[in-house]
């Protein structure tokens, strides 16, 4: 029985089963057992044949049968082929070939590149306190004023705003032309952002370049991006309200501002890495190591990632509470290590955001953090086999944290002595950077 199956096998697989026929016609007429007979032959046939005779032979004895015809072999390494390509259709976010990926590309980087100097230009209206000078919001926008009278009715609503009235007192029209422009550059340079991002996404999507994943991406960063602009106004509102205190100078929300700078950092982030992924889908895998050097460094730079996030939103807390004002010595804070109000709040984890001694304390402990674990980092990946490219960041974000905190120290023993002097008020040259 085990052997008709064989048998009916091998027929079907070879072609007119002249194999098989020949054994069966000479085993009648002789004593020879069908195996040797089998064996006889075997030179006399072609490589297929013989794979063929193999096989039987290796299932007449319970073992498995590697034989693979050679059309076999050939469709396995098509189907092999189309499967990788497949593959690697499906790691791509951009139709059209290498051109089209560049030009996508370079537009996000580009619309990233914006979203940083959106930032820079933040930290600016910040510094200048020119971030409450315009006090309604469209979402469109609208020309400046262009005449006298137009600057006029601007600086009249300004008037009734709670900064003039505490802070700015006595500003006369041309200096409130400084600030108003500061803010009005701040917010059209965002509206700007969405229209050299909204354009040229709708031309690559009309040429079919977007595919549906990064399609998805690029929607939810845009709405994101419209979002932001709500979130400044929101923002701004809060300045615009009457302080608690006659004795309290009028500023924004710190949640409110905080959530205003991670929005900026998410987009910023977002852009930044759909960008990478579009002009490099896979990372470069010349060898092995490489690979598995990246690995580990992926898994060390993400808790790193995390706390540099957070220290960079404590910044904002620190900026939303006027906190970089509160002590200006370095490592100490005044003559303690500790200051004696840390927990005056109640409940106490209001003191965490709204305290300026915890708020100045936690983010100098959190900088220390960031410089601290990325030293580390590189210490960890300073042996690895990883690609050059990596070795080279890995050691210039080292440097930056490095002069970050140079510029944090710094500023703290120069804040209140070194100041840039404006006509309404001395303002702290480092607070923009320190915290911006």
């Amino acid at each position: 029985m085990f052997q008709s199956r064989v048998f009916a096998s091998i027929l079907k697989r070879n072609k007119g089963g002249s194999i098989i026929n020949n054994a069966i016609t000479n085993l009648r007429g002789t004593k020879t057992t069908p195996f040797n007979h089998l064996r006889d032959i075997h030179q006399q046939q072609s490589p297929s044949s013989r794979s063929f005779l193999y096989c039987f032979k290796s299932l007449s004895k319970g073992h498995n049968c590697q034989y693979v015809p050679s059309a076999t072999r050939k469709m396995s390494t098509v189907a092999a082929s189309v499967g990788s390509e497949s593959k690697e259709s499906l790691r791509l976010l951009v139709n059209g070939g290498p051109k089209a990926q560049k030009m996508v590309g370079i537009w996000l980087f580009g619309s990233a590149a914006w979203v940083f100097s959106m930032v820079i230009l933040g930290g600016v209206t910040r510094l200048t306190r020119s971030g409450l000078s315009m006090t309604d919001w469209k979402f469109t926008g609208g020309l400046p004023p262009l005449s006298n009278e137009d600057w006029l009715i601007e600086f009249e609503k300004y008037k009734q705003s709670p900064e003039y009235k505490i802070v700015n007192k006595g500003m006369n029209v041309e200096d409130f032309k400084f600030i108003y422009w500061m803010e009005y550059a701040h917010r059209m340079w965002g509206r700007g952002l969405g229209i050299i991002f909204a354009l040229p996404f709708s031309w690559f999507l009309r040429k079919g370049y977007v595919t549906v994943r990064l399609g998805t991406k690029l929607c939810g960063l845009f709405a994101l991006g419209a979002g932001q602009g709500l979130i400044g106004w929101w923002m701004v509102k809060s300045g615009l309200e009457e302080p608690a205190s006659e004795y309290a100078q009028p500023r924004v929300s710190p949640y409110r501002l905080a959530a205003h700078l991670t929005s900026a950092f998410v987009i910023y982030s977002g852009l930044f890495w759909t960008a990478l992924s579009v002009v490099m889908p896979e990372p470069p895998a010349e060898s092995l190591a490489w690979v598995r050097g990246a690995a580990k460094v992926k898994r060390l730079a993400l808790p790193v990632s995390l706390i540099v996030g957070v220290t960079a939103v404590s910044g904002a807390f620190v900026a939303g509470n006027d906190a970089g004002h509160a002590f200006n010595t370095f490592p100490k804070m005044g003559d303690t290590w500790i200051p004696d109000d840390i927990f005056d709040l109640k409940p106490v984890i209001h003191n965490f955001f709204e305290n300026t001694s915890t708020v100045q304390l936690e983010h100098r402990i959190l900088a220390i953090t960031s410089l601290t674990s990325i030293g580390a980092l590189w210490w960890f990946t300073r042996k690895l086999d990883i690609h050059p490219a990596v070795k080279s960041l890995i050691g210039a974000t080292v440097g930056m944290a490095t002069l970050q905190v140079s510029l944090l120290i710094h500023g703290c023993s120069l804040h209140i002595c070194h100041c840039c002097r404006y006509p309404w008020g001395y303002q702290p040259f480092y607070h923009m950077f320190l915290y911006h």
